[in-house]
């Protein structure tokens, strides 16, 4: 096929799932010959895959929106395409109160980008919302990560209904993607160098209930430990009631699941849990990380919560205090609520003061900064294997993650390399004694570079 001269740059923000849309859509652009560029100044489209979820998401988008902007007066862009949540969530307004904005997708319309740039190439405005469910499962993408580690999306949407969260009106309902389609997906990216394979969705622990009956997510797992041989596969978004015993024994037998389990909890006072509309309650949370501690001592256990929901008392907050106190879990990240239309919490009474709100994330992550200190000390000694991902010249060391570390999200491994050994490149897998530690991260030398 014959290559277009036109440019094409691309802009995604938010999560790992929206990331994956952003990637099949650029396959969609490069096989119909657009050429795809990282320079925005060069860029004769730009489309921006936008996320929606809370306030702070939303503004970021906006400003993005805005500073491309610029470029369509003092550059060569010629239009901007707008797609992912934010376009989904506010479809009415964009084109409206955004003037900049030549074209919009929602999350169904998405196999549309094509369509949309050349129509703006054409200086036509182009607006497509499609159905939510006609957004791709699975489908060829160009990807963007590094060549050693991806993401496989196995389902889109979500049907726990949290009080504080759009993403079911957002993305609607669960869909999960046959096994058969993700084993072959994992395949492709294992041709592509992947070492690491990260497992995502909104529930992945509900993975497979839609189409089969039943949870399936073990059997996926075996499926790509069985037909590819990938040797990292991470884990990403389990809810702690969905938590079963065979899932826990996969951790526990399957050598390459990552022991690392990522379990949003958002709270663990029954009150607060039962106004969340969250499944099962502080017993359904305790039992779950009980249960894989047990099973799994060497489990590392990522949890998120949430501070300020609506009628979030003192108490509540010192029981979830203790609770972390307590868990001390290897990973933890905090939000504060952000009050979102279109949930079941706008409306609820007692809002909390926004400076209470922040009062009570500076304490979740002060405790937590000291549970971490406490944990990276823990490891000073140990030999730990580490995905090399470069060299940072600031430091004179090279850096990469262990199994207790998923990209983007968590920290990172600083060693040097000793004067008669090979230099790791990207990708490389090295065995690394940890020798200390500064903030959160580990500093350590390496032992062994693998074949």
């Amino acid at each position: 096929m014959e290559e277009k001269k036109a440019k094409v740059g691309f802009i995604s923000l938010g999560c790992s799932k929206n990331l994956v849309d952003t990637e099949m859509m650029l396959y969609r652009l490069h096989d119909n010959g657009f050429k795809i560029t990282p320079e925005e100044t060069e860029a004769d489209v730009i489309v921006i895959n936008t996320c929606g979820f809370i306030e702070s998401a939303k503004q970021e988008a906006i400003d993005n929106i805005l500073d491309v902007a610029w470029l369509k007066e003092h550059r060569s862009l010629k239009g901007i395409v707008v797609t992912g949540c934010l376009a989904e969530r506010y479809k009415d307004e964009i084109m409206k109160e955004m003037p900049e904005v030549d074209a919009v997708l929602g999350l169904g319309s998405e196999t549309e980008i094509v369509n949309a740039v050349e129509s703006v190439l054409d200086g036509k405005k182009y607006v497509s919302f499609g159905k939510k469910e006609d957004l791709p499962l699975s489908q060829k993408r160009v990807v963007t990560t590094a060549h050693y580690s991806s993401y496989l999306k196995i389902a889109e949407g979500c049907n726990n209904n949290c009080a504080f969260c759009a993403i079911p009106k957002i993305r609607g309902r669960m869909r999960s993607a046959p096994i058969e389609l993700l084993v072959e997906e994992a395949k492709e990216l294992e041709k592509l160098g992947v070492k690491e394979l990260n497992i995502i969705a909104q529930d992945t622990s509900r993975y497979g209930y839609d189409l089969y009956g039943e949870y399936r997510i073990v059997e996926l797992i075996q499926r790509i430990t069985k037909e590819t041989s990938i040797p990292w596969l991470r884990l990403l978004y389990c809810y702690p009631d969905k938590l079963t015993d065979e899932l826990i024994e996969e951790f526990r037998t399957n050598d390459r699941l990552l022991k690392y389990i990522d379990i949003p909890i958002q709270h663990i006072s029954d009150p607060v849990l039962k106004r969340m509309f969250r499944h099962g309650g502080s017993e359904t949370i305790r039992s779950a990380v009980s249960r894989i501690r047990k099973a799994v001592p060497q489990i590392c256990i990522r949890t998120t919560v949430m501070v300020g929901f609506p009628g979030e008392t003192e108490e509540d907050f010192e029981k979830l205090c203790e609770f972390i106190q307590e868990q001390k879990f290897e990973r933890l990240g905090a939000f504060a609520y952000s009050r979102e239309e279109d949930t079941k919490a706008y409306d609820m009474p007692d809002q909390i003061d926004e400076q209470v709100k922040q009062d009570r994330y500076d304490i979740i992550m002060k405790t937590q900064m000291e549970i971490m200190a406490q944990h990276n000390e823990s490891m000073v000694g140990k030999t730990i294997k580490v995905l090399c991902e470069g060299f940072d010249k600031a430091s004179g060391a090279y850096f990469g993650r262990g199994e207790y570390d998923a990209p983007d999200i968590d920290t990172k491994v600083f060693f040097l390399n000793k004067p008669n050994m090979k230099k790791p490149v990207p990708g490389d897998f090295v065995d690394v004694i940890i020798n200390d530690t500064i903030d959160y991260d580990l500093l350590g030398e390496v032992v062994k570079l693998e074949d």
